[in-house]
């Protein structure tokens, strides 16, 4: 009988230690995750609002991409690839600033949004969007239900989204640009909930003294980042407000 008291008791003492580390975790993915935006958001609005900041990624006189503006498009998705591949090989101090030096390139290259919509719509789709994405990161931190399926399919909705979007950049439709907007909300809405169930699963085994947890805390952010930007953009293309 005192075995089976102290056996409950051990239980209790390792689910609330693993509990406590998950929750550890979570905060700093959505710590480096505010940071990101923070610094996307700084560069998105100095680009956009002083006009030789503006000239090294547009020639003004023809409108179209410097050299270092191409750069800004395509970096992004180069030091995801880095990162994600070289997460073993890279050390920590070194991920925080490809971390931070991507989302620097992320707010330049988003500084066009500025250009394009209105100051106010811009701001209104972003407020919309981090409240979706709170309430869905909520619902995948809280609820009991396995997303593991539910994640897979939203993957698969995702993939189709890239190439839908590849083949209206020959097509140029308005109407599928429309139907890829709305099912871009819907995916990654979902996936935010599932993103962020699996980052609590991570988070309980994760040890955040360890250089390796924080690593793990540091990508866990940039997905979300990523996860969030496009949820914003998605929602911009159907409610934003063009100049």
């Amino acid at each position: 009988m005192e075995d089976n008291k102290f056996d409950h008791q051990y239980s209790n003492i390792i689910q609330l230690e693993e509990a406590g580390s998950s929750r550890t975790f979570i905060s700093n993915v959505f710590m480096w995750m505010f940071v990101a935006l923070g610094i996307s958001g700084v560069f998105a609005y100095l680009f956009a609002t002083n006009a030789e900041l503006l000239g090294m990624i547009v020639n003004l006189t023809t409108g179209k991409l410097t050299g270092f503006g191409t750069v800004t498009i395509f970096a992004p998705l180069a030091f995801v690839l880095v990162m994600n591949f070289g997460l073993n090989r890279i050390s920590y101090p070194v991920l925080v600033v490809l971390f931070l030096a991507y989302a620097s390139l992320m707010g330049i290259s988003l500084s066009f949004i500025l250009l394009a919509y209105t100051s106010g719509s811009v701001f209104g789709v972003f407020v919309t969007a981090a409240a979706v994405f709170a309430l869905m990161a909520i619902a995948g931190y809280t609820t009991n239900t396995d997303l593991t399926k539910f994640g897979s399919l939203m993957v698969m909705g995702l993939i189709g989204l890239v190439i839908a979007s590849v083949v209206n950049m020959f097509l140029v439709s308005d109407e599928l640009s429309k139907i890829i907007s709305y099912v871009g909300v819907a995916v990654f809405v979902g996936l935010t909930a599932y993103k962020v169930q699996m980052l609590k699963r991570i988070g309980t085994g994760v040890e955040m003294g360890q250089a390796e947890g924080k690593k793990l805390a540091l990508m866990g952010a940039m997905s979300l980042y990523i996860t969030f930007i496009n949820l914003f953009l998605s929602l911009l293309r159907i409610f934003g407000r063009r100049r």
